[in-house]
């Protein structure tokens, strides 16, 4: 018998299909997966068509569906990389699915809101390290605090629970997602060694040493299905990361091995520049191998890899409440980069 039923918003998304395949296996969950496109291919979720800026859209979208006992927020509105983000635009968009949830909200028991790591202001500079939950906040703006105060007033009013997670950069076999580590990370190596160059570092020698941690997205989706389910994890945000950490000196030479070529050095380039007239390299390296035919900035995009690598202030996040909580799925960062790449060579999106 299904206990519950959830509203995935942004269910094509990044998060929101990892979250949906989490709930999946967990049981006993009718899933409705909201988004503006309907998916490509088949899902194992009922589709609702509604396009999160207009509130009437996602008003009709809710009338028809099941009465939903937890929503799971996993969307975003569009930003530039590395740049302060729509504040008046995400936290109308949440309250446009808010609204609609709450003309039916007597089975509404939970929200759950997916943030990140950008909550400490790790895109501004040097922050406190590793970070809790409760760390003060930076100057605003910041949308994911407007959004928290948001759901915190609803909740307190109509009577339900809320929780949030904060991932770090999050990684996974995901094809369709340009704004990918795994992704930059391949087809980066794979145009060096076409031009025959070793595997240099596109970043500074202080970028090269300093720690950093990521989140694997099925990690995380079930972490997620964890703390909207748990008791003790409500009204609470919690630290989702892989729970190890890494250096990027120790990890680039086995990037190297992995494409059988020379490791290089740290250079500061801006892979958005160097990279922007590659792409016939890239066609090269699709028709030699067979590779499904791909453009290369559908595939890797260089904006996020320069948001990534450009940092010289450690990126740690402290996930001890979640462990307290009774969370203690561990991922090791180094391995599930070899692993991940590895599937996009066996998918034939990347070369061997």
């Amino acid at each position: 018998m299904l206990e519950r039923t959830a509203l995935v918003v942004g269910a094509t998304g990044a998060t929101g299909g990892p979250i949906v395949a989490a709930l999946q296996r967990q049981g006993g969950w009718r899933i409705y997966g909201m988004s503006r496109n309907p998916p490509v291919q088949s899902t194992p979720f009922i589709h609702v068509a509604a396009d999160l800026t207009d509130p009437v859209s996602c008003l009709q979208a809710i009338q028809s569906v099941d009465p939903i006992s937890h929503v799971f927020y996993a969307a975003r509105a569009p930003f530039r990389e590395g740049g302060v983000e729509d504040v008046e635009g995400n936290v109308a968009m949440l309250t446009a699915v808010l609204d609609a949830v709450g003309t039916n909200a007597s089975s509404l028991s939970h929200v759950h809101l997916l943030e990140g790591t950008k909550w400490y202001g790790m895109h501004l500079g040097p922050y406190r390290t590793p970070a809790r939950e409760d760390d003060p906040r930076h100057l605003p703006p910041n949308f994911y605090y407007n959004q928290q105060e948001l759901l915190t007033a609803r909740a307190t009013q109509a009577g339900w629970s809320w929780s949030a997670s904060r991932p770090s950069y999050i990684c996974a076999f995901d094809p369709a997602r340009a704004r990918n580590l795994v992704t930059v990370l391949g087809v980066y190596a794979a145009v060096c060694r076409e031009l025959n160059t070793p595997l240099d570092f596109p970043g500074s020698e202080i970028a090269y040493r300093t720690l950093s941690e990521l989140t694997d997205a099925t990690c995380l989706a079930d972490a997620v299905g964890f703390i909207a389910t748990q008791d003790g994890c409500r009204n609470q945000a919690f630290n989702v990361t892989n729970g190890d950490s890494f250096r990027w000196c120790q990890v680039w030479p086995m990037l190297a091995e992995r494409f059988s070529m020379p490791c290089g050095v740290p250079r500061r380039i801006k892979l958005a520049k160097w990279m922007a007239d590659k792409g016939p390299v890239w066609d090269q390296i699709v028709r030699r191998h067979g590779l499904q035919a791909m453009p290369m900035n559908e595939l890797a995009s260089w904006d996020f890899g320069d948001f990534v690598f450009e940092k010289e202030w450690d990126l740690l996040c402290d996930t001890g409440r979640l462990r307290r909580a009774g969370f203690n799925l561990n991922i090791d960062t180094v391995g599930m980069l070899l692993s991940q790449l590895r599937d996009y060579q066996q998918a034939n999106f990347l070369p061997k």
